[in-house]
């Protein structure tokens, strides 16, 4: 098996909210040491809590990349983000993302081709889904949530806005040749899925971490023994 590189956000750093200490911490047993142990050595992490497609292009490095190695690139949660706050204080008024899902194509195919000429082969992850009702309890809980609400429409609007950028991540696979794991499908198909999520309704807790070990061990045909 070759070596593995994860370049992410907060769900690749393993990053969960632990209710009783009130504040977010990395999970020991994460998806990203549990595949590490499946391989039978360690995967190089790269990833970030609040990164972005974008941030990640400015962060790589030539060093970082390693031929024959595999970059698995897990995008879509923080790109697609409101600046709610703004949201709040003015629902009358058009609000941009944190990177437009144009934007968001345009520099997650440049990431494909950027490893690749380092000689590695991308595998792209779909953000996994949302639960819609947690996450605008979690982000409007010091907002004006009245104006939010008035802003979204409707609080599934949340899922819907972010489901694009899962498009966004396939379609990027499909035109560039590169390997794709759906983890938002994989969440999708396990059912009941605020099973799997935190308060926050957006991490993914423990149960939903051996998930996601299970989805990306079964694309790259890796024992399940978790």
């Amino acid at each position: 098996m070759p070596s593995v590189s994860l370049w992410g956000d907060s769900i690749g750093k393993g990053v969960v909210f632990d209710e009783a200490r009130g504040r977010y911490v990395i999970l020991k047993d994460n998806c990203v040491s549990m595949l590490g142990r499946l391989l039978g050595a360690p995967i190089e992490n790269h990833a970030a809590m609040g990164c972005t497609a974008r941030r990640a292009a400015e962060r790589m490095t030539g060093e970082q990349l390693t031929p024959g190695g595999v970059a698995v690139l897990e995008f879509g949660g923080n790109d697609c983000d409101m600046p709610w706050r703004e949201v709040s204080e003015a629902p009358e008024s058009a609000h941009q993302p944190d990177t437009t899902v144009e934007d968001f194509r345009r520099i997650l195919a440049g990431l494909v081709e950027r490893v690749r000429r380092g000689g590695m082969e991308p595998l792209l992850v779909t953000p996994p889904p949302l639960i819609a009702e947690r996450y605008f309890k979690w982000v409007t809980k010091s907002l004006n949530g009245e104006a939010v609400l008035k802003w979204l429409g409707d609080v599934q609007h949340m899922y819907r806005w972010q489901e694009r950028y899962a498009a966004a991540v396939r379609d990027v696979a499909r035109r560039t040749g590169a390997r794709l794991i759906d983890l938002r499908d994989a969440f999708l198909e396990a059912g009941a899925i605020g099973d799997y999520y935190c308060v926050d309704g957006i991490h993914p807790n423990e149960k939903g971490h051996r998930l996601i070990c299970r989805a990306v061990a079964k694309q790259l045909a890796l024992p399940q023994r978790i």
